[in-house]
């Protein structure tokens, strides 16, 4: 495994309760990214109460790249992010959902991208799911949410509810922490000055195991959140620095 200096990649998956989706998945991630570029795969245990950690310590004797953070109790997918953010030793994160929605094979074009970008301006590159793979009503709200976030951020991205997105890990950790802030990405990484990009990625369909989410608890969280990001975005300033020694 190359040491820590040599690391690009850090993909960092929180799950909870996933235990049959976890093989599976992280040998799809080793497969698109082998001899491509060096990576480290994190997984962040987010109080599972199935057998979520036992297949986690059964992978690690397989894939050596594999890193495991466990949180004790459930603290919510952005803290799981977080907690693997601030682990992960790539300059890069990339991030995706542990069910096995969003294809590890749409990683390296994301990575292409934001390693293509010669302006050091592109802090995010952000998958689109072209077709959803969702339940009618799942669609038809996130279609509802997006709109409305766009109308306040104006963030310029259609689907911000997409796991698979890679970003600078310097620019993730300079964001201002909150919970749920993952829906956010875009819009906080553009308040920090830096730009994103979208590519349109595969969706999958949930073969096994169960969504963790329900959809009216998301719908009152977020447009709590969404107006809290709204007024982050108002307050923001940054300055034209002036050229000197």
């Amino acid at each position: 495994m190359s040491d820590s200096s040599s690391i690009l990649l850090s993909v960092v998956v929180p799950v909870r309760n996933e235990a049959e989706n976890i093989v599976p998945l992280i040998e799809e991630i080793h497969a698109a990214l082998d001899g491509a570029h060096a990576f480290e795969v994190i997984y962040v245990n987010d109080g599972s109460t199935d057998a979520t950690a036992e297949r986690l310590a059964g992978a690690r004797t397989r894939f050596p790249r594999l890193r495991v953070v466990t949180h004790v109790a459930s603290c919510g997918q952005s803290t799981a992010i977080r907690s693997g953010g601030e682990a992960a030793r790539g300059q890069w994160i990339v991030t995706l959902d542990g069910d096995g929605q969003n294809d590890p094979a749409d990683i390296p074009a994301l990575v292409e991208i934001a390693l293509g970008d010669s302006t050091g301006k592109v802090h995010l590159v952000t998958g689109i799911r072209a077709r959803r793979r969702d339940s009618w009503l799942k669609r038809v709200s996130s279609r509802i949410a997006n709109r409305i976030r766009q109308c306040l951020l104006k963030d310029g991205v259609s689907d911000t509810g997409c796991g698979l997105k890679v970003m600078r890990r310097d620019a993730f950790l300079r964001m201002p922490y909150f919970d749920h802030m993952h829906r956010y990405f875009p819009a906080l990484i553009i308040r920090g000055g830096g730009e994103v990009r979208c590519v349109p990625v595969n969706h999958r369909p949930r073969l096994r195991g169960a969504s963790n989410y329900g959809l009216f608890d998301r719908l009152w969280v977020g447009i709590t959140d969404l107006f809290g990001v709204a007024w982050l975005l108002r307050r923001a300033k940054r300055p034209d620095i002036a050229p000197g020694d």
